[in-house]
């Protein structure tokens, strides 16, 4: 009998949640439950054991500073598993904060470093003097995203060969004011500044209910 229940892992859903992110994964829910899918979403927050590959599909939202900053003290313990888990192009999605975390470093705007899970190449640094807030509109390649950015952290990839933007700017800041992309795409991890939630353009949402229904299948299948 095929498994019809897909397993959402949101991380830290308890303190990673601003600007409503968890509409990202009941955008998700929805389509996957038109598809006759049922949805399980476990909160793996602080002290949580959690293992990427029980799970079909990945969601990290985002936080303010201090939340970030407890998270960032936690999450080392889950290095391992999602290390390997994006390598393998499992899919994942990160917003703000979340995505922020991935990479190697956050500094805050009192000069703090905050260590990320250094898993790809990127680092983000906040400055006070340039919020970047407003309306956002960007091409990717499942064609133009309309969201919502605000943030302070300024993003910025480390090894360009390596990473590739999520989209190219149309309106909007996105990573920071020089570069004029938006988010991360690496392998089935995409990592974005866009909120709204991003997931509610229809484009972006199937294409990663897509890569949750490959995923699934092989898990179940290697079951």
């Amino acid at each position: 009998m095929t498994n019809k229940t897909i397993k959402v892992a949101y991380l830290y859903e308890d303190l990673m949640n601003t600007y409503g992110d968890s509409g990202d994964v009941k955008i998700i829910s929805f389509l996957l439950k038109k598809q006759n899918y049922q949805t399980q979403v476990d909160n793996i927050s602080l002290g949580a054991k959690f293992n990427a590959f029980d799970y079909d599909f990945i969601f990290f939202g985002g936080g303010q500073d201090f939340e970030q900053t407890v998270v960032a003290k936690d999450l080392p313990r889950h290095k391992e598993t999602l290390t390997k888990y994006i390598n393998e192009g499992k899919p994942m999605l990160g917003v703000c904060g979340g995505y922020q975390l991935v990479g190697t470093y956050y500094k805050t705007n009192a000069g703090v470093t905050i260590k990320g899970l250094d898993i790809l190449p990127f680092h983000t640094v906040f400055k006070a003097d340039k919020r970047m807030i407003g309306d956002t509109r960007y091409m990717s390649e499942w064609g133009e995203v309309k969201a919502f950015e605000n943030h302070s952290g300024q993003t910025y990839f480390d090894d360009k060969d390596k990473l590739h933007p999520l989209g190219e700017m149309i309106e909007g800041y996105g990573n920071n004011p020089q570069d004029h992309v938006e988010g991360l795409r690496y392998r089935n991890f995409i990592g974005t500044y866009s909120h709204g939630p991003i997931l509610k353009n229809l484009n972006v949402a199937n294409a990663i209910v897509k890569m949750i229904l490959e995923w699934h299948n092989e898990r179940v299948n290697a079951q």
